[in-house]
């Protein structure tokens, strides 16, 4: 009896560690995609465009209306390399509050703490290890409130 439990929880524990882990994505959008699929993907959740943000050969600016964020497209050769989340608020107050909650849902999201190398009122950053890439939230409160969320995924070498 006991030898047929230990070969199940080794079986299943086997199971465990060869199931594929979920790849790096933003938002569900994994970063295999092309660019063309990336801005196909932003557009069917209702995102255009920005072409006069947009650096035509290495990045696109995607904007939605009633959004309070941008998302910005960095790529190189049809691949993504970065995606980046710039959020546009009004007060110093308002982007500390929004920085915890994103660093409070990604916690709880990628069930990992993050590195905060930098821990002030006015700029603080969270690195998350995220498998495959690295998500950071990044606060800069100087004379303009800057809350940008940034999801890099690790280049194999």
């Amino acid at each position: 009896m006991k030898r047929l439990l230990f070969a199940v929880v080794a079986s299943v524990a086997f199971m465990a560690c060869t199931q594929q882990q979920a790849r790096f994505n933003y938002r569900g959008l994994p970063f295999t995609l092309t660019t063309q699929q990336f801005t196909d993907s932003m557009t069917a959740r209702g995102f255009v465009v920005d072409s006069a943000a947009s650096d035509s050969g290495r990045t696109l600016v995607y904007a939605k209306a009633g959004e309070h964020y941008r998302v910005l497209m960095a790529y190189e050769q049809d691949a993504m390399k970065v995606v980046q989340e710039t959020y546009a608020l009004s007060t110093n107050d308002s982007t500390r509050r929004l920085w915890q909650q994103l660093r409070d849902g990604l916690e709880q999201e990628l069930g990992a703490w993050p590195d905060c190398p930098i821990l002030k009122d006015d700029h603080k950053v969270a690195n998350f290890d995220a498998t495959d890439g690295i998500v950071s939230v990044i606060l800069e409160n100087t004379y303009k409130p800057t809350l940008t969320v940034r999801y890099t995924p690790k280049r194999k070498e």
